[in-house]
């Protein structure tokens, strides 16, 4: 009998995992498909009608559309262990891509972004959707932790670098609040938050993600102000 809770209670941590982690992914795609539908029928009432711009949001809903469905896929196979389609990457390319996604949140929130993004950096192979998922939570999170900074500029430095050994390195440091050193290791657990209405599950997310490509995550506060967290690809 207890082997057979162990295996039920181990199951039902990962339901509860994959159904928090399908819940904050599709968050965002699902709130700018809102928006845009919003603005479309906006345009679409005006007079007289805005119908190039409303042709516009409407390729953005599909946009966010496509990218919900391909996240919820992205997460079904990593949480059932199977392999997402990998491809040959320019983790530069996937940090471009991310980084364009989260611009609009950026700007909405004070958050001046530097890229400093390494020539010939060794390409790696993985998921281009995880990648870009890990990237994104990392910057969501880099947003967050600024969100009540007033005494100093927020900014986020988004580089990469060939990693010791092969593979590639991406960081996202932020002048934010930082990390308390007793929360460092434990921020990669599933459902540990250190946020008032957090989740704790998107780093768990990057976490599982960078481990499924054979990588590290790790994160370490700033000499000033802020946190870097990092990842590596072998």
């Amino acid at each position: 009998m207890p082997g057979s809770e162990l295996v039920y209670g181990t199951a039902v941590t990962g339901l509860v995992a994959l159904t928090a982690s399908i819940a904050h992914e599709v968050n965002q795609p699902l709130s700018g498909i809102v928006i845009n539908a919003s603005t479309c029928l906006a345009m679409l009432e005006g007079d007289p009608p805005n119908v190039e711009g409303a042709r516009e949001t409407v390729r953005r809903t599909i946009r966010d559309a496509n990218r919900a469905t391909d996240v919820i896929a992205s997460l079904r196979a990593l949480f059932a262990r199977q392999r997402d389609s990998a491809e040959r990457l320019d983790l530069n390319e996937v940090a471009r891509e991310a980084i364009a996604r989260s611009m609009h949140e950026m700007l909405r929130s004070g958050v001046i972004v530097r890229v400093a993004l390494a020539d010939g950096l060794p390409g790696v192979t993985g998921s281009r959707v995880q990648l870009q998922q890990v990237i994104h939570n990392l910057l969501q999170n880099a947003i967050e932790a600024m969100r009540g900074v007033e005494d100093r500029e927020r900014h986020v430095v988004v580089r990469t670098e060939a990693a010791p050994g092969g593979g590639a390195r991406l960081s996202v440091q932020d002048t934010g609040v930082g990390i308390e050193p007793q929360d460092l290791k434990r921020i990669f657990d599933p459902l540990y938050t250190t946020k008032a209405g957090g989740m704790g599950i998107g780093l768990f997310i990057c976490s599982s993600i960078v481990k499924s490509h054979g990588g590290r995550l790790w994160a370490a506060p700033n000499a000033g102000a802020g946190a870097t967290v990092s990842f590596a690809i072998p």
